[in-house]
């Protein structure tokens, strides 16, 4: 396990984080985004997505669970489980299926907790005066070594 921490000083460095992190992930497994209430995680999730070549709105799935984005380099599976009410109702909108279908970026996995798979990277964006904190945890071999995604970003 190796882990890695930068200062993002706004919503773009946000976003690039998310870029460098999708040029190094892997087609399948698990991401839990944590941190407070507007800490930027959806931020992140858009700067993924962008660099990815997704050209439409991202959303934060707070009301629908799940946005399911089709890309060229493998399906990616935003969830957001902060009005999950039991962590069974992920069995319910078929986790199982999505775990072999793509890559899932989970914003507040704690509320999915006993159910949710193991990720391979944890982010955690904290607020820092007027920017945010980033720490990444590689738990797994699939993804690098944070410090080299955070040294991407120059």
């Amino acid at each position: 396990m190796s882990a890695a921490e930068r200062y993002l000083p706004d919503e773009a460095a946000t976003e690039s984080l998310g870029a460098v992190l999708q040029g190094r992930r892997p087609r399948y497994g698990c991401v839990h985004l944590t941190g407070d209430l507007g800490a930027g995680k959806t931020t992140l999730v858009r700067g993924f997505l962008r660099a990815a070549g997704h050209q439409g709105a991202v959303r934060s799935p707070t009301y629908t669970l799940i946005e399911p984005y089709e890309l060229a380099d493998g399906a990616v599976f935003h969830l957001d489980l902060y009005r999950l009410s039991d962590p069974e109702e992920l069995e319910f909108i078929g986790l199982r299926e999505l775990l072999d279908a793509g890559l899932l970026l989970v914003e507040w996995p704690e509320r999915g907790e006993g159910v949710l798979p193991a990720p391979g990277l944890r982010v955690h964006l904290a607020l820092s005066g007027s920017g945010r904190l980033a720490h990444l945890e590689a738990v797994s071999g699939e993804w690098p070594d944070p410090r080299t995604m955070v040294d991407a970003l120059g």
